[in-house]
Protein backbone atom coordinates (compact mmCIF):
# COMPACT_ATOMS: atom_id res chain seq x y z
CA UNK A 1 0.00 0.00 0.00
CA UNK A 2 2.68 2.31 0.95
CA UNK A 3 4.32 1.70 -2.93
CA UNK A 4 1.17 2.57 -4.52
CA UNK A 5 1.02 5.63 -2.19
CA UNK A 6 4.46 7.05 -3.35
CA UNK A 7 4.04 6.19 -6.93
CA UNK A 8 0.62 8.35 -6.92
CA UNK A 9 2.54 11.17 -5.32
CA UNK A 10 5.20 10.91 -7.79
CA UNK A 11 2.83 10.63 -10.72
CA UNK A 12 0.92 13.72 -9.28
CA UNK A 13 3.88 15.59 -8.71
CA UNK A 14 5.49 14.99 -12.49
CA UNK A 15 2.22 16.12 -13.78
CA UNK A 16 2.25 19.17 -12.05
CA UNK A 17 5.99 20.03 -13.00
CA UNK A 18 4.85 19.51 -16.82
CA UNK A 19 1.98 21.80 -16.23
CA UNK A 20 4.05 24.70 -14.98
CA UNK A 21 6.37 24.00 -17.32
CA UNK A 22 3.90 24.11 -20.25
CA UNK A 23 2.81 27.58 -18.91
CA UNK A 24 6.44 28.70 -18.67
CA UNK A 25 6.79 27.69 -22.26
CA UNK A 26 4.31 29.83 -23.47
CA UNK A 27 5.31 32.77 -21.33
CA UNK A 28 8.69 32.03 -22.91
CA UNK A 29 8.18 31.29 -26.05
CA UNK A 30 9.44 33.48 -28.81
CA UNK A 31 6.84 36.09 -30.22
CA UNK A 32 7.55 34.37 -33.62
CA UNK A 33 6.11 31.17 -32.34
CA UNK A 34 3.33 32.16 -30.24
CA UNK A 35 0.00 32.30 -32.44
CA UNK A 36 -1.02 35.51 -34.18
CA UNK A 37 -3.97 37.50 -32.71
CA UNK A 38 -7.27 36.80 -34.83
CA UNK A 39 -9.54 39.67 -36.53
CA UNK A 40 -12.66 39.92 -34.67
CA UNK A 41 -15.56 41.96 -35.29
CA UNK A 42 -18.16 42.57 -32.25
CA UNK A 43 -21.76 44.11 -32.18
CA UNK A 44 -23.44 45.36 -29.20
CA UNK A 45 -27.04 46.04 -29.24
CA UNK A 46 -28.32 44.66 -25.16
CA UNK A 47 -26.65 41.25 -26.40
CA UNK A 48 -23.12 40.84 -27.60
CA UNK A 49 -22.75 38.93 -30.89
CA UNK A 50 -18.80 38.00 -32.46
CA UNK A 51 -18.23 37.16 -35.86
CA UNK A 52 -15.07 37.28 -37.84
CA UNK A 53 -14.45 39.86 -40.73
CA UNK A 54 -15.46 38.04 -43.37
CA UNK A 55 -19.10 37.15 -41.48
CA UNK A 56 -19.42 41.08 -40.25
CA UNK A 57 -19.14 42.67 -44.04
CA UNK A 58 -21.63 39.82 -45.67
CA UNK A 59 -24.25 40.90 -42.26
CA UNK A 60 -23.23 44.09 -42.98
CA UNK A 61 -24.40 44.37 -46.52
CA UNK A 62 -27.34 42.18 -45.95
CA UNK A 63 -28.42 44.91 -43.59
CA UNK A 64 -27.98 47.79 -45.90
CA UNK A 65 -30.08 45.98 -48.40
CA UNK A 66 -32.82 45.84 -46.23
CA UNK A 67 -32.26 49.23 -44.54
CA UNK A 68 -32.75 50.80 -48.06
CA UNK A 69 -35.63 48.57 -49.35
CA UNK A 70 -37.45 50.26 -46.64
CA UNK A 71 -37.99 47.55 -44.49
CA UNK A 72 -38.29 47.13 -40.81
CA UNK A 73 -35.31 46.17 -38.75
CA UNK A 74 -37.49 42.66 -37.94
CA UNK A 75 -36.97 41.50 -41.77
CA UNK A 76 -32.98 42.76 -41.61
CA UNK A 77 -33.10 39.67 -38.39
CA UNK A 78 -34.87 37.02 -40.43
CA UNK A 79 -32.91 37.80 -43.46
CA UNK A 80 -29.52 37.22 -41.05
CA UNK A 81 -30.72 34.38 -39.28
CA UNK A 82 -30.98 32.65 -42.40
CA UNK A 83 -27.70 33.12 -43.57
CA UNK A 84 -26.68 32.15 -40.25
CA UNK A 85 -28.09 28.73 -40.91
CA UNK A 86 -27.34 28.51 -44.24
CA UNK A 87 -23.72 29.43 -44.65
CA UNK A 88 -22.99 31.07 -41.16
CA UNK A 89 -22.99 34.19 -43.19
CA UNK A 90 -19.90 33.13 -45.67
CA UNK A 91 -20.75 32.83 -49.51
CA UNK A 92 -20.39 29.65 -50.12
CA UNK A 93 -19.64 28.09 -54.23
CA UNK A 94 -21.66 25.28 -53.35
CA UNK A 95 -24.04 23.67 -50.95
CA UNK A 96 -26.67 20.95 -51.21
CA UNK A 97 -27.43 19.65 -54.69
CA UNK A 98 -27.14 22.90 -56.67
CA UNK A 99 -27.56 25.71 -53.34
CA UNK A 100 -24.94 28.24 -53.67
CA UNK A 101 -24.28 31.45 -52.03
CA UNK A 102 -25.09 33.40 -48.51
CA UNK A 103 -28.74 31.97 -48.58
CA UNK A 104 -27.94 28.46 -50.10
CA UNK A 105 -30.27 29.73 -52.92
CA UNK A 106 -31.00 27.36 -55.79
CA UNK A 107 -31.19 28.00 -59.23
CA UNK A 108 -32.91 25.22 -60.10
CA UNK A 109 -36.05 26.80 -58.22
CA UNK A 110 -35.91 29.84 -59.90
CA UNK A 111 -33.65 32.00 -57.66
CA UNK A 112 -31.16 33.01 -60.10
CA UNK A 113 -27.91 32.34 -61.71
CA UNK A 114 -25.05 31.01 -59.68
CA UNK A 115 -23.23 33.93 -60.87
CA UNK A 116 -26.32 36.36 -59.69
CA UNK A 117 -26.41 34.24 -56.40
CA UNK A 118 -22.97 34.74 -55.53
CA UNK A 119 -23.13 38.33 -55.52
CA UNK A 120 -24.22 38.86 -52.06
CA UNK A 121 -26.33 42.35 -52.94
CA UNK A 122 -28.46 40.12 -55.03
CA UNK A 123 -28.71 37.30 -53.32
CA UNK A 124 -29.92 39.42 -50.07
CA UNK A 125 -32.65 41.37 -52.65
CA UNK A 126 -34.12 38.42 -53.64
CA UNK A 127 -34.17 36.82 -50.22
CA UNK A 128 -35.80 40.25 -49.17
CA UNK A 129 -38.08 40.21 -52.31
CA UNK A 130 -39.24 36.26 -51.08
CA UNK A 131 -40.26 37.74 -47.96
CA UNK A 132 -42.59 40.38 -48.44
CA UNK A 133 -44.35 38.63 -50.23
CA UNK A 134 -44.94 35.80 -47.50
CA UNK A 135 -48.25 36.87 -46.09
CA UNK A 136 -48.23 37.99 -42.37
CA UNK A 137 -44.91 37.43 -42.44
CA UNK A 138 -44.33 40.59 -39.51
CA UNK A 139 -46.80 38.73 -37.02
CA UNK A 140 -44.46 35.23 -37.66
CA UNK A 141 -41.59 34.69 -35.31
CA UNK A 142 -38.09 34.72 -37.06
CA UNK A 143 -37.64 30.65 -37.26
CA UNK A 144 -41.43 30.53 -38.98
CA UNK A 145 -40.82 33.40 -41.29
CA UNK A 146 -37.60 32.50 -42.78
CA UNK A 147 -39.00 29.11 -43.62
CA UNK A 148 -42.40 30.40 -45.61
CA UNK A 149 -39.37 31.41 -47.60
CA UNK A 150 -36.46 28.58 -47.76
CA UNK A 151 -38.60 25.28 -47.33
CA UNK A 152 -36.03 24.16 -45.55
CA UNK A 153 -35.90 20.13 -44.48
CA UNK A 154 -34.78 21.36 -40.77
CA UNK A 155 -37.28 24.54 -40.39
CA UNK A 156 -36.45 25.08 -36.25
CA UNK A 157 -32.48 25.31 -36.96
CA UNK A 158 -33.80 29.10 -37.62
CA UNK A 159 -34.79 29.17 -34.39
CA UNK A 160 -30.45 28.80 -32.81
CA UNK A 161 -30.13 32.44 -34.06
CA UNK A 162 -32.80 34.24 -33.44
CA UNK A 163 -30.93 36.18 -30.88
CA UNK A 164 -27.62 36.79 -32.74
CA UNK A 165 -29.43 38.13 -35.67
CA UNK A 166 -31.09 40.54 -33.72
CA UNK A 167 -28.08 42.08 -31.70
CA UNK A 168 -26.73 42.53 -35.64
CA UNK A 169 -29.65 43.77 -37.27
CA UNK A 170 -30.18 46.16 -34.63
CA UNK A 171 -26.75 46.97 -34.11
CA UNK A 172 -25.98 47.61 -37.99
CA UNK A 173 -28.77 49.97 -38.32
CA UNK A 174 -27.46 52.05 -35.97
CA UNK A 175 -29.08 51.34 -32.48
CA UNK A 176 -26.52 53.04 -30.49
CA UNK A 177 -23.20 55.17 -31.20
CA UNK A 178 -20.46 52.52 -31.22
CA UNK A 179 -22.70 49.30 -31.24
CA UNK A 180 -20.25 47.77 -34.02
CA UNK A 181 -16.52 47.58 -34.04
CA UNK A 182 -13.51 45.24 -35.46
CA UNK A 183 -10.05 44.54 -33.82
CA UNK A 184 -7.39 43.93 -36.79
CA UNK A 185 -4.47 43.61 -34.52
CA UNK A 186 -2.32 42.64 -37.84
CA UNK A 187 -2.96 45.52 -39.28
CA UNK A 188 -4.55 46.05 -42.94
CA UNK A 189 -3.04 45.41 -45.92
CA UNK A 190 -1.93 48.69 -47.93
CA UNK A 191 -5.15 48.87 -50.43
CA UNK A 192 -4.74 52.79 -51.82
CA UNK A 193 -7.02 53.82 -54.97
CA UNK A 194 -7.97 50.20 -55.64
CA UNK A 195 -9.77 50.24 -51.79
CA UNK A 196 -11.03 53.93 -52.72
CA UNK A 197 -12.83 52.88 -55.49
CA UNK A 198 -14.16 49.41 -53.91
CA UNK A 199 -15.39 51.62 -50.86
CA UNK A 200 -17.21 54.26 -53.16
CA UNK A 201 -18.55 51.24 -55.67
CA UNK A 202 -19.62 49.37 -52.26
CA UNK A 203 -21.30 52.36 -50.58
CA UNK A 204 -23.08 53.61 -53.56
CA UNK A 205 -24.48 49.72 -54.50
CA UNK A 206 -25.56 48.99 -51.10
CA UNK A 207 -27.22 52.59 -49.78
CA UNK A 208 -28.59 53.40 -53.32
CA UNK A 209 -26.68 56.05 -54.65
CA UNK A 210 -25.08 58.03 -51.77
CA UNK A 211 -22.46 61.43 -52.24
CA UNK A 212 -19.33 59.65 -51.77
CA UNK A 213 -15.92 61.18 -52.07
CA UNK A 214 -12.09 60.53 -52.67
CA UNK A 215 -10.22 62.17 -50.39
CA UNK A 216 -6.78 63.83 -51.85
CA UNK A 217 -4.00 61.16 -52.36
CA UNK A 218 -6.49 58.66 -52.62
CA UNK A 219 -6.48 57.81 -49.03
CA UNK A 220 -9.91 58.72 -47.91
CA UNK A 221 -13.52 58.35 -48.32
CA UNK A 222 -16.03 60.63 -47.18
CA UNK A 223 -19.98 60.14 -47.11
CA UNK A 224 -22.11 63.19 -45.95
CA UNK A 225 -25.43 61.43 -43.76
CA UNK A 226 -28.64 63.89 -43.57
CA UNK A 227 -28.42 62.58 -39.61
CA UNK A 228 -26.76 60.83 -37.14
CA UNK A 229 -28.29 57.47 -37.62
CA UNK A 230 -27.84 57.52 -41.23
CA UNK A 231 -24.20 58.69 -40.33
CA UNK A 232 -23.94 55.35 -37.66
CA UNK A 233 -25.32 53.15 -40.58
CA UNK A 234 -22.51 53.81 -42.65
CA UNK A 235 -20.08 53.86 -40.34
CA UNK A 236 -20.66 50.52 -39.21
CA UNK A 237 -20.54 49.76 -43.05
CA UNK A 238 -17.39 50.75 -43.06
CA UNK A 239 -15.76 49.17 -40.12
CA UNK A 240 -17.28 45.78 -41.37
CA UNK A 241 -15.90 45.81 -44.44
CA UNK A 242 -12.36 47.16 -43.12
CA UNK A 243 -10.49 43.97 -43.38
CA UNK A 244 -11.37 43.42 -46.93
CA UNK A 245 -10.83 47.19 -48.37
CA UNK A 246 -7.79 47.92 -45.85
CA UNK A 247 -9.62 50.68 -43.97
CA UNK A 248 -7.77 51.50 -41.02
CA UNK A 249 -9.96 54.56 -39.58
CA UNK A 250 -13.25 55.52 -39.70
CA UNK A 251 -14.49 58.97 -38.17
CA UNK A 252 -18.59 60.02 -37.78
CA UNK A 253 -18.93 63.12 -36.27
CA UNK A 254 -16.73 63.24 -33.00
CA UNK A 255 -16.35 59.88 -32.73
CA UNK A 256 -13.33 57.62 -34.06
CA UNK A 257 -12.44 54.01 -34.37
CA UNK A 258 -9.21 52.20 -35.26
CA UNK A 259 -8.51 49.40 -36.37
CA UNK A 260 -5.10 48.61 -34.01
CA UNK A 261 -7.14 48.33 -31.01
CA UNK A 262 -10.60 47.97 -32.62
CA UNK A 263 -12.46 50.56 -29.89
CA UNK A 264 -14.51 53.78 -30.48
CA UNK A 265 -13.70 57.15 -28.76
CA UNK A 266 -15.30 60.06 -28.05
CA UNK A 267 -19.14 58.56 -28.46
CA UNK A 268 -19.83 60.13 -25.28
CA UNK A 269 -20.04 62.89 -27.36
CA UNK A 270 -23.56 63.12 -28.80
CA UNK A 271 -24.00 63.92 -32.01
CA UNK A 272 -27.85 65.78 -32.66
CA UNK A 273 -30.15 63.48 -33.95
CA UNK A 274 -31.64 66.13 -36.71
CA UNK A 275 -28.32 67.83 -37.62
CA UNK A 276 -26.21 65.95 -41.02
CA UNK A 277 -22.93 64.53 -40.03
CA UNK A 278 -19.92 63.59 -42.18
CA UNK A 279 -18.89 60.08 -42.18
CA UNK A 280 -14.76 59.29 -43.43
CA UNK A 281 -13.14 56.22 -43.95
CA UNK A 282 -9.10 56.28 -43.97
CA UNK A 283 -7.37 53.45 -46.45
CA UNK A 284 -3.98 51.89 -45.20
CA UNK A 285 -1.21 53.03 -48.10
CA UNK A 286 1.60 51.45 -46.51
CA UNK A 287 5.37 52.72 -46.33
Amino acid sequence: MRVRTVAVVVLVAVVGIGIGCFGAWRLLMPAALKPAPQPVCVANAGAQAKLVPEQMGNAATIAAVGIRRGLPVQAVQVALATALQESKLRNLSGGDRDSVGLFQQRPSQGWGTPEQLMDVRFAATAFYVALVKVRGWQEMNVADAAQAVQHSAYPDAYTQWSSTADTLARALAGAADGAVACTLPGGSEPHGATAVDALTVGLRTDWGGVGVVAGPGATEVTVRAADALTGWRYAYWLVSHAEECGVEQVRVGASTWTGADGRWSGTSTATPSGAAVSVMARVHRGP
